[in-house]
């Protein structure tokens, strides 16, 4: 097995900086009503000054323990500044807020990065394995260890980068399942 882990980084997110009753007002970013979406920063634009911008970077690592992939994460500022659990508990989806809230064990921990040696979220691998059978359970190569590796991994990202924000489109999945998903 080869070491390291894919990467995904500079993801700019762009939400409301101020609070309104009691939650943040989603912002139609593009015009097109989509709302808190993920941008390339090759084609941002500076936000307008009501908006807070905040980078993602992800990395998928192999967890031997659990013998699954584990999403790491960090967020920070514009100018560097690595932001609060507190502050990326704002940017994550609703149902993930509740069930942070609702959960007597936490499914997002802090630890270091094997490779970086730095401080990064991840998100617990627990029941990975589990969920997977069940998302492959009417697959046939499932069962005969067929399923390629690109196709487990933009299944499982298609599942876990929701507990972030993170969308997989559609024709990623479409192309590396061969539209048998």
């Amino acid at each position: 097995m080869v070491d390291g882990y894919l990467s995904l980084e500079k993801i700019c997110l762009l939400r409301p900086q101020e609070e309104k009753g009691g939650c943040l007002e989603e912002t139609d970013i593009d015009g097109a009503g989509n709302n808190n979406e993920y941008l390339d920063e090759a084609t941002l634009v500076p936000p307008p000054s009501d908006q807070e911008v905040h980078y993602y970077d992800f990395h998928i690592l192999h967890c031997a323990s659990y013998s699954v992939p584990v999403l790491y994460f960090r967020a920070y500022c514009c100018d560097g500044q690595q932001l609060m659990f507190e502050e990326i508990e704002k940017d994550l989806p609703s149902q993930s807020v509740d069930t942070l809230l609702n959960s007597k064990w936490t499914f997002i921990t802090q630890e270091e990065h094997p490779y970086l040696n730095r401080p990064w979220f991840k998100l617990h691998p627990c029941g990975t394995s589990e969920w997977m059978k069940l998302l492959f359970l009417s697959d046939a190569s499932w069962f005969n260890n067929e399923i390629a590796i690109e196709r487990y991994v933009a299944s499982w990202l298609s599942v876990v980068g929701q507990v972030v924000g993170l969308r997989i489109p559609m024709e990623l999945l479409k192309e590396v399942s061969g539209s048998q998903l």
